[in-house]
């Protein structure tokens, strides 16, 4: 049993006991060697960021002792961000970095004890990760987790099922000045927030999928899980959502398309009001995506992640009803109905 597996199941004393003794009897064995980490998926410029800050042989904390060791290049030709780009980053990665590249999944999971779901499309990341999960490898999602709600959905269903360590978050969850907001005493308890990002659309992904799904992560962080109903504007140069929480709080997220694209919001606290539109870098994700590796404790519960596509499906349908309230309660569970059934045709071998 992969010796990383079992953490997602126990406390965290528990965790550090096991690792602890895990670790010791790996280097009386002579075993004792860098986690491995595999990438699925080779277009877009996260791979080369996130290679560069696992690999740095002075890395430090949560990121000493691991190392991307392999990857699979994967990509979809119906999308040029895609396609494009794949070439590029592969021999960047076997090049600067020293990552052997594989011809499938099933031979990177072969060579790895822990993975990162980097393909940029979010449509193929169901089956990329149906085999991960059958190996039981700890596995990060990058965004968008999925192309549907209802892939989110089965994702972690399945993830559950196979109790694989899954998650999936956007880096703006944790930059530093978010969380600084977050956890402000002069602002206080925050009952509401207004959250804005670049929001390009891609037509084979939900609208909000492709690049809102960054700020309306931002919301989420600050507002956490509970929106109710969502309504949607919709313009050639922005989008405008509007949640309302079941505790009557309302959060809002501003899709840019025309003007500068920056990431930022402004939080309502019960003691203060503050703004911030700073992004500082990866580093902050990448460190929980460590630590989640040796762990397998993830820093984002399922059900949260889940709600935010549901949020964001829920504002489809709001702009296909011309801007109508669409319950968000309700969308999700008629996507999980769809999975039910998928899983039953699953396990009945006639999945398709």
């Amino acid at each position: 049993m992969n010796r990383y597996r079992l953490f997602h199941w126990v406390g965290p004393a528990a965790c550090a006991a096991a690792l602890a003794i895990s670790l010791s009897c790996s280097a009386a064995g002579g075993a004792n060697r860098p986690l491995r980490i595999g990438i699925i998926g080779l277009d877009t410029s996260h791979v080369v960021a996130f290679t560069k800050l696992f690999n740095d042989p002075k890395a430090t904390g949560d990121l000493a002792d691991m190392r991307v060791t392999a990857a699979y290049p994967g990509g979809s030709p119906d999308i040029e961000a895609s396609r494009s780009r794949v070439k590029g980053y592969t021999a960047a990665l076997h090049d600067k970095f020293g990552v052997e590249i594989v011809d499938s999944i099933p031979e990177l999971l072969a060579k790895v004890d822990v993975v990162l779901l980097e393909s940029v499309d979010g449509r193929p990341h169901l089956n990329q990760a149906k085999p991960v999960f059958a190996a039981r490898k700890p596995v990060f999602i990058d965004k968008p987790a999925a192309g549907s709600l209802a892939d989110v959905i089965e994702i972690f269903e399945r993830a559950k099922r196979t109790r694989t360590p899954c998650f999936s978050s956007s880096s703006l969850r944790f930059n530093p000045p978010f969380q600084q907001l977050l956890h402000d005493p002069k602002i206080g308890r925050i009952i509401g927030c207004d959250a804005y990002s670049p929001c390009s659309i891609e037509p084979h992904h939900p609208d909000l999928f492709w690049y809102g799904v960054h700020g309306v992560e931002s919301l989420y962080t600050m507002m956490g899980p509970g929106c109710a109903q969502v309504t949607r504007a919709h313009t050639e140069g922005t989008d405008f959502v509007t949640g309302v929480w079941r505790d009557g709080r309302i959060g809002t997220f501003r899709g840019l398309r025309q003007g500068p694209h920056r990431y930022g919001l402004t939080v309502f606290g019960e003691k203060g009001i503050a703004t911030v539109d700073r992004f500082q870098g990866y580093a902050p994700l990448v460190r929980q995506i460590a630590r989640f590796f040796k762990t397998g404790v993830p820093p984002v519960k399922a059900e949260e992640t889940i709600e935010i596509f549901a949020f964001m499906e829920a504002a489809d349908a709001s702009k296909r009803l011309g801007g109508r309230p669409v319950s968000v309660p309700e969308t999700l569970a008629k996507a999980r109905v769809l999975v039910e059934e998928r899983l039953r045709r699953a396990a009945s071998g006639r999945e398709q």
